[in-house]
């Protein structure tokens, strides 16, 4: 039987919201399979075995359990931020030789950036919005933000999860605050104009038929955008089917699974657009998805008529051979 870890926790505000889609996954995971939770810190790695929690050693990502060793065979990481969503545990468990559920090194550090992702995705002629990429937040003036941009902007950390350090711009005596609030979550920055639209989402994986579109979900937001509280404290309407034309639907499922496959993603992504005059522009790619009871991909499993253990063994299926 095949020992699978979860690796969850991590070094972002994103922290809880990490353990409970490891706690969904666990919950739902094919029996075929043993499966465990590995909780990373700044403090260090452990397994929790029964509501303890036992040294997880890094050198043969193995820990103990009732009194015997248990060896992790494979890998699902669900860190949503550092240092997992970008890619730095899957490069740990490239260089185990721990094969992995997740989109890999590149593709996860690439998409997780959201700056350099939408560049490179912009160079294949897919569209996004105007913006303007900061590495400090007094590089910039905000009358030069204002003059390029206009106003409202959107200013969030390009190289941080997408739920907290964001704020929606209205007036240019937001912008300084809206940029500090960003930095103090990551290191750089992207203020992107406004897309007055329609927000969908589309879950997008892989099984051995191929790239797979699940149901889009519209986003209708009680805050200013989907934001921490919006996506997790229940202040949006997520409505699965979108309401909006087959003809977009189809527009946006096929953008989808073209960035899926540009990236070379693996496993589960959900990719966010704003449709505007029916051109779905891309948002952001998020390669490791929020899964608690409360998230989007559950409730388009649900539309598509596909439980969680089958989507999870699909996806073993496919990525893994067995």
């Amino acid at each position: 039987m095949k020992n699978f870890g979860v690796f969850c926790g991590g070094f972002s505000s994103e922290y809880e919201i990490s353990i409970k889609s490891a706690d969904t996954i666990i919950k739902n995971f094919p029996k075929e399979f043993r499966i465990f939770k590995i909780i990373i810190t700044r403090k260090g790695w452990e397994a929790e075995i029964d509501d303890s929690f036992v040294f997880f050693d890094l050198n043969d990502a193995s820990f103990i359990c009732n009194g015997a060793r248990v060896i992790i065979d494979c890998g699902i990481v669900y860190i949503h931020g550092n240092p997992g969503e970008n890619g730095k545990i899957q490069a740990y468990l490239d260089m185990k030789n721990i094969p992995y559920l997740n989109s890999g090194v590149l593709a996860s550090s690439l998409s997780f950036d959201k700056w350099y992702c939408n560049q490179f995705l912009k160079s294949f002629e897919i569209p996004v919005a105007k913006s303007i990429f900061l590495r400090s937040e007094f590089e910039i003036t905000s009358d030069q933000i204002k003059e390029e941009l206009g106003l409202p902007v959107f200013v969030k950390p390009s190289d941080s999860g997408s739920s907290y350090g964001i704020s929606k711009v209205k007036t240019q005596s937001e912008i300084e605050p809206a940029l500090k609030k960003s930095f103090a979550e990551g290191g750089t920055t992207i203020v992107e104009s406004f897309l007055d639209g329609v927000e969908v989402t589309c879950g997008v994986y892989r099984n051995i038929d191929g790239i797979q579109a699940l149901p889009l979900t519209e986003i209708v937001s009680e805050n200013e955008f989907f934001d921490f509280d919006a996506k997790y404290n229940g202040k949006s309407n997520e409505i699965t089917p979108a309401r909006v034309s087959e003809e977009v639907k189809f527009k946006v499922q096929e953008r989808a699974k073209y960035i899926y496959s540009l990236l070379q993603l693996r496993s589960i992504a959900r990719i966010d657009f704003m449709i505007v005059n029916d051109e779905p522009f891309v948002i952001e790619v998020n390669t490791t998805p929020g899964f608690s009871s409360a998230s989007i991909v559950p409730q388009m499993l649900a539309c598509h008529g596909t439980s969680i253990t089958d989507f999870w063994r699909q996806i073993i299926n496919a990525e893994l051979g067995i």
